[in-house]
């Protein structure tokens, strides 16, 4: 129930910045800007503090977020947007609205986004090839999120939205094993 309604509650404010982004046609520039607060975000374990740490103030915590931002010279807009949130005590949940916002504008593009688990990273040529590939099949322009996770030994696994395409070699031996296991038994 708790992870439902703060999926509601960051779908409603990524919603919320998304219109008012286009209505000050600042999308490019408040993508750009939460791209990069979402990378700050996970290389700043200070960030990270301050965005979870629920003993901050509000005041404190908005201005500490407004400084980072104005830093970075964000938008206007980014940085009002990410002062509320702190005044709201919403902060904890950045990670959540930016990852809203990110779909919520590919959606409106008519894109959409694909996570991909590699064992190992891809080259240009082949993330190229495989957003071609996906993009075709469904029908629709795919934006790639790739990741490398090396316990996968091998292959991939490509996620959109709650379709799932596990095409790795370490789910491919649990196969084989359960396979073998079973006609052992038998």
């Amino acid at each position: 129930m708790a992870n439902t309604q703060s999926g509601l509650m960051a779908r409603r404010y990524a919603t919320a910045l998304l219109d008012m982004a286009m209505d000050a046609r600042a999308l490019e520039g408040v993508e750009k800007d939460l791209r990069e607060f979402s990378a700050m975000l996970v290389s700043s374990p200070d960030l990270q503090a301050l965005v979870r740490n629920p003993l901050i103030g509000r005041s404190q915590q908005r201005q500490a977020v407004t400084a980072v931002a104005e830093k970075a010279q964000f938008n206007k807009l980014t940085i009002s947007f990410l002062g509320l949130l702190a005044q709201n005590r919403r902060l904890s949940a950045v990670s959540a609205v930016i990852d809203a916002f990110r779909r919520e504008s590919a959606a409106r593009r008519g894109e959409v986004e694909a996570h991909v688990q590699t064992a190992y990273a891809l080259t240009p040529a082949q993330t190229d090839a495989l957003q071609k590939e996906l993009s075709r099949a469904l029908g629709s322009h795919v934006s790639l999120n790739v990741e490398v996770a090396r316990d996968l030994l091998g292959g991939m696994i490509v996620t959109v939205g709650s379709r799932m395409i596990d095409d790795s070699l370490k789910r491919k031996l649990e196969r084989l094993k359960r396979t073998l296991s079973a006609s052992r038994a038998a």
